[in-house]
């Protein structure tokens, strides 16, 4: 009989669940917003609102890595998520004391040092509470509880600024409530097993336990990344064609809900016929999206797309650690889950970079003709060379 039973979610990935619930309410409250009031309020150029988006996901993404390799080495995993997130809670309070842009680069940059510190131990946690057959659907569940929250966040910054006469910073404030309650969970209700160590030796990663299946997927996914700027070039743009503030978080939501409710299938059906498949059509399904916000001039069409690109995040965010956790043994999870986060981050700079100065000196449509095109590079790379690796060892 298997450790962890199929028909019900262990402990561990309920706990998980409910805290990325809260703190994805708390953090989709906020994240709407900063380019608006970055914009609005602080007289930010888009140039900046890329940079700060860039160099906030890159230093998570980079510090995933390094926590992740440690995390291995130490056999430990709560320590690193409680850690992670008290640092995007208190990265709330931050955001609410600024009057400019650079306290609001500070504060984002400290939260996403919460998701680095957090995300790599925390899905070696979900990796090591689940059977492999069986992975598909926790990170689904697990990705379904974190977009039910990124739904309940922005509905509620709806209603806290319409109560507070649009007063950004104290919609700041309110959202350290949930994410408090967060990492009060984490702290009281996570269980780990004690684990010996791995001795810290030579902090790197294991490159000879790693098989080709799994590089050749990060640099598919690096090439990938380079076009896919952060969320807020849609929610500009959709400012961009017309719609008010409300309306536009309520795109946003939509984009959460659709999320939410196709993250958990789609880990089953990535558990039945492969990762990869879903993943290419998840590739497919961004190119299509992007390049539409470059040609629309109705805004009737941002309530279309915004649907459209949670089914394609459904398809890959969970999917592709999905598809990683079946390539690598346990032993160096929480450190493969990091070296793949890192190069995305990397990426996400020159991404949201690349995005922001397309806006500013090109065009409003460049940013995501753009990320099009190397979202349709990457599949046809996905497509063809994994199917080479395929006749040499086995892919998920």
């Amino acid at each position: 009989m298997s450790m962890v039973e199929k028909s019900e979610f262990s402990h561990n990935v309920k706990v998980l669940g409910v805290v990325s619930l809260l703190n994805d309410m708390a953090s989709e409250m906020v994240y709407p917003i900063v380019p608006i009031f970055l914009i609005s309020v602080l007289g930010a150029p888009a140039l900046v609102v890329g940079f700060i988006e860039g160099i906030a996901d890159a230093f998570s993404k980079i510090l995933m890595a390094f926590s992740g390799i440690i995390s291995d080495r130490s056999q430990k995993r709560k320590p690193y998520i409680v850690w992670g997130y008290s640092f995007a809670t208190f990265s709330h309070l931050i955001m609410s004391l600024s009057t400019v842009w650079p306290v609001v680069m500070f504060a984002r940059v400290i939260n996403r040092t919460g998701k680095g510190l957090r995300t790599s131990a925390r899905d070696a946690i979900i990796t090591e509470s689940t059977e492999k057959s069986d992975r598909g659907r926790n990170f689904g569940f697990h990705r379904t509880m974190d977009s039910m929250g990124a739904v309940i966040g922005p509905l509620i910054s709806i209603m806290i600024l319409k109560l507070l006469s649009d007063d950004y910073r104290k919609l700041f404030l309110v959202a350290f409530i949930p994410a408090l309650i967060g990492v009060l969970l984490v702290i009281f209700f996570i269980k780990e097993k004690k684990k010996t160590p791995l001795g810290f030796n030579g902090l790197k990663f294991e490159w000879v336990k790693a098989n080709a299946s799994f590089k050749i997927f990060l640099l598919i996914s690096f090439i990938f990344t380079l076009g896919n700027s952060s969320d807020v070039f849609m929610i500009l743009r959709a400012q961009n064609l017309g719609l008010s503030i409300g309306l536009t978080i309520f795109t946003y939501v939509l984009f959460n809900a659709t999320y939410a409710l196709f993250s958990l299938p789609a880990g089953l059906v990535a558990d039945k016929i492969g990762a990869r498949k879903v993943l290419f059509i998840g590739f497919m399904l961004f190119a299509l999206v992007y390049s539409a916000f470059g040609f629309i001039d109705s805004a009737a069409l941002v309530w279309v797309l915004f649907p459209i690109y949670g089914i394609y995040m459904a398809l890959t965010d969970g999917v592709s650690k999905t598809y990683i956790s079946k390539l690598i043994p346990h032993e160096i999870s929480a450190s493969a889950f990091g070296i793949y986060q890192t190069m995305m981050g990397v990426a996400t700079f020159f991404a949201s970079t690349i995005a922001g100065a397309l806006w500013t000196f090109g065009s409003v449509r460049l940013p995501f003709y753009f990320g099009g095109m190397m979202a349709i590079l990457a599949a046809l790379m996905f497509l063809g060379l994994t199917k080479r690796v395929t006749t040499q060892q086995p892919i998920a």
